[in-house]
C-alpha cells in the first residue's frame, strides 16, 4: 500500500488549505484513515480520523477549524483546514489502516506534506 499526500504549502494566517491523501495498492477494505502532524522539535500528534463508516473525530486543538472527509471508492482522505494559525505549521502525515486482498492487515503512513502558516 502506498499513500500519497498533497496540498500543503505556504499560507497566511487566517487562510485555508485542503490536504489530500490517496491510498493505492491491493486493498481489500479500509478500516480508518487519519491525519497527524509534526511541528519542528515536537512529537507527532494526532489531528483527525475517519472510520470506514464515516465517523469522524478531532483533536481539541483543531475542532471547528479542520474537517476530515473521505472518498471511499478512491481510498482518498481529505483534510480541509480553515482559519489557519502559525501554530498549525507542521508536516502533515496521513495514516491508513485496513486489510489487504491477501487478508493481511496493514497500517501505513504517507510521506508527509508541509504546511507553513506565516505572513
Amino acid at each position: 500500500v502506498q499513500l500519497q499526500a498533497s496540498g500543503g504549502g505556504l499560507v497566511q494566517p487566517g487562510g485555508s488549505l485542503r490536504l489530500a491523501c490517496a491510498a493505492s495498492g491491493r486493498i481489500l477494505s479500509m478500516e480508518s484513515m487519519a491525519w497527524y502532524r509534526q511541528a519542528p522539535g515536537r512529537r507527532r500528534e494526532w489531528v483527525a480520523s475517519i472510520s470506514s463508516g464515516g465517523t469522524t473525530d478531532y483533536a481539541d486543538s483543531v475542532k471547528g477549524r479542520f474537517t476530515i472527509s473521505e472518498d471511499n471508492p478512491k481510498n482518498t482522505v481529505y483534510l480541509q483546514i480553515h482559519s489557519l494559525k502559525p501554530e498549525d505549521t507542521a508536516v502533515y502525515y496521513c495514516n491508513a489502516v485496513g486489510t489487504m486482498r491477501s487478508g493481511r492487515p496493514f497500517n501505513y503512513w504517507g510521506q508527509g506534506t508541509q504546511v507553513t502558516v506565516s505572513s
